[in-house]
């Protein structure tokens, strides 16, 4: 039996991993730029950007969006 591959990009990765490792790379003041919302620009924390991210579908969309545009420079 073949083992199940997805081809989701995503697949296996948690919000905290993305957002820690967007923090390591670009800071939560590159990420306010980026990024328009309030948990990277005012008091920002990973844990409180994990609340609002779980709760709002559609910056955990921009979010995971900038993740996956930013993979490759994680590799290098």
């Amino acid at each position: 039996m073949q083992a199940n591959s997805s081809k989701d990009p995503l697949h296996g990765v948690t919000l905290q991993k993305i957002v820690e490792q967007l923090v390591d790379y670009y800071g939560f003041d590159t990420l306010a730029e980026l990024i328009k919302i309030r948990c990277f620009s005012e008091n920002p924390s990973v844990k409180s950007s994990l609340t609002f991210l779980r709760k709002t579908a559609w910056a955990r969309k921009k979010v995971e969006e900038l993740y996956l545009r930013t993979i490759p420079k994680f590799e290098k």
